[in-house]
């Protein structure tokens, strides 16, 4: 038998039955499907598939569409409660992930592509909208915080095990994908059977909801989309085709990037708290311009892979204050808008991932350079777009040019 409990009502259960366990119990479940296929792709692709910089730009068009058409979640929670889509999306990953060296030709891997991205975008959605529904907002940037510094622990699991035991135990291809998948889909349905349904207090609206107060949030969800594309796609790619990167050296950059994320990602909460989203936001966006203009010196001035593998760090702990978009939303969306919009902000967020990687292959193969180049370009302009955001963002006060008014349902 199903059990329902409200928010409040869950306050007195037992620790591991409560809402924030179970989102920190998908936080660590993710992970371990999706950066075990992260952590073997590019060795896996080009040594098996034989794939160039127009092929993986491909792979990663085809992997975004579902990102693009997250928006369709608003039609499944019609039917399907949030909890469930969002493990059932888990599963679907990890089952994705658990088969993929079982295909290893082009189509086979882009499939399988597909279908994992089906299960990780849509597992995000869903994920995003129940933490902006059930962490309260003065705590949410700390909570945010650790839920980033638990993904990361167990990321670093998987990239531990794989640069440590990778050549010792002569691990394969096949059994890296099982074991990640695997263990994905046993914790989802372990969380699916074992939880109740919580009951939010503000029922979501159950359609697309594209409010002009919101302008500021989407305009910064699309160029988050852009960039972040050039840093998956390309920068790992890098390591590999420039600097012959093995599998486990690979996965050893990935394990100082989630070393340093455990230490700092409760940081990074605490920050935007105490300096608010604005600061966060312009601070990320610096930073990001000089780590991709700094990428584009990696090809033009031929510096070493030492340098290539210290921006890579710094990428990606530029990338950790992301997490301000979310408050900043928490703080100007209406409460039953936390769904629609995280669906239309994940769809808005993968406009130009269906198009930019295939795109940005291709001009890959003439300059690597360029395509870093561009997203710096990039980062400038959400650099400048972050600038809008008041210092107090609230429902009224969106933007720098809003003033306070008693409607804000627009």
């Amino acid at each position: 038998m199903i059990d329902y409990l409200s928010l409040e009502d869950a306050k007195h259960q037992p620790v591991w039955r409560r809402p924030t366990t179970l989102l920190f119990v998908m936080a660590l479940a993710m992970p371990i499907a999706f950066f075990t296929w992260y952590a073997l792709l590019n060795n896996f692709v080009q040594e098996v598939a034989a794939f160039d910089g127009a092929d993986i730009g491909l792979l990663h068009t085809v992997r975004e569409i579902p990102g693009f058409l997250s928006f369709l979640v608003i039609y499944l929670i019609i039917v399907v409660r949030e909890q469930v889509l969002g493990l059932v999306s888990l599963m679907l990953l990890g089952a994705a992930t658990a088969i993929t060296a079982w295909y290893p030709q082009l189509t086979g891997i882009m499939i399988l592509t597909f279908l994992s991205s089906v299960g990780f975008h849509y597992y995000e959605t869903v994920n995003q909208s129940l933490q902006l529904q059930w962490l309260p907002k003065d705590r949410a940037p700390q909570m945010l915080g650790w839920l980033m510094a638990a993904g990361s622990a167990a990321t670093f699991i998987v990239y531990f095990v794989i640069m440590i035991l990778w050549e010792p135990l002569g691990l394969t291809y096949n059994t890296v994908f099982l074991a990640g998948g695997g263990i994905t889909v046993a914790v989802a349905l372990f969380a699916l059977l074992a939880y109740p349904q919580y009951e939010s207090p503000h029922p979501q609206i159950k359609k697309l909801v594209l409010r002009k107060r919101y302008w500021l949030y989407y305009a910064l969800q699309f160029m988050s989309g852009a960039r972040r594309q050039i840093f998956m796609v390309f920068a790992g790619f890098m390591m590999v085709e420039k600097f012959g990167f093995a599998v486990h050296e690979v996965a050893g950059l990935y394990l100082i990037n989630l070393v340093l994320n455990m230490v700092i990602a409760p940081m990074l909460g605490r920050i935007v708290a105490r300096f608010g989203e604005r600061n966060a936001l312009i601070f990320e966006y610096t930073g990001l311009v000089c780590v991709f203009l700094a990428y584009g010196g990696v090809y033009f001035f031929d510096w070493g892979f030492q340098v290539a593998a210290v921006l890579y760090v710094l990428d990606h702990m530029f990338f950790g204050l992301a997490l301000a978009l979310k408050t900043y939303f928490q703080k100007i969306g209406a409460p039953g808008d936390m769904a629609p919009t995280a669906a239309v902000a994940f769809t808005i967020n993968h406009i130009a991932a269906v198009f930019l990687p295939v795109l940005l292959g291709l001009l890959w193969l003439v300059s690597p350079a360029a395509v870093f180049l561009l997203a710096a370009g990039m980062a400038f302009v959400s650099f400048v777009l972050a600038t809008l955001i008041p210092r107090h963002p609230e429902a009224g006060s969106e933007t720098v040019f809003a003033l306070r008014r008693p409607r804000v349902a627009e």
